[in-house]
């Protein structure tokens, strides 16, 4: 089994390009934003707790976003191979998946980093605010995000490189060019 970290910035493409992994090799996919944002709408006490981070455009506590994913992950097995995106945020959690994955028999086969210039993310992120309805893709919260982004997150992507697991991706250019450039680093898993 295939277990990818898909990596970038938000607004780096991870959603559009998990779709077409899904597509071509049958994997699962974890979108901690799309398990949050489903927790929030359902209501759960975990909803309340992440609308208020996610609101002050802060990271969630390791613990609650462990548990959703553990959860998640479990109930998607047996399968070809599960997709993180969105996940890990933090080297803690990097080290919490590995010991997650670990427990269940299975390591990490590869992240997957979309590299994208900080003007082209807001651009995206601006224009997925429009088309989506989407509260939290607002020029003072996308701006929010990013730098937590390069603060907390960013320092992920060095932590995969140490471990070897790390493969950059150019995030730019056309869609098809950008999967086929990820498609190499997963059939030479």
């Amino acid at each position: 089994m295939k277990n990818i970290v898909l990596f970038g910035a938000p607004g780096s493409g991870k959603g559009t390009q998990s779709e077409l992994l899904i597509e071509k090799y049958g994997f699962k996919h974890i979108s901690t934003g799309d398990a949050l944002r489903a927790e929030i709408k359902q209501g759960t006490e975990l909803g309340k707790i992440a609308q208020g981070f996610i609101n002050d455009g802060k990271l969630l506590p390791d613990d609650l976003i462990i548990k959703l994913l553990a959860s998640v992950y479990d109930s998607m097995l047996p399968c070809e191979g599960i997709i993180f995106d969105g996940f890990p945020r933090t080297i803690p959690q990097a080290e919490a998946l590995n010991e997650m994955l670990k427990e269940r028999g299975e390591t990490l086969s590869a992240m997957i980093e979309l590299d994208v210039p900080e003007e082209e993310l807001i651009t995206r992120l601006i224009l997925r605010g429009k088309s989506s309805g989407r509260a939290d893709d607002n020029e003072a919260t996308i701006r929010q995000r990013l730098e937590v982004y390069k603060q907390q997150t960013r320092p992920v992507s060095d932590w995969y490189e140490k471990e070897g697991s790390r493969h950059a991706i150019k995030g730019i250019g056309s869609l098809e060019s950008i999967f086929a450039d990820i498609c190499k680093v997963v059939d030479a898993l």
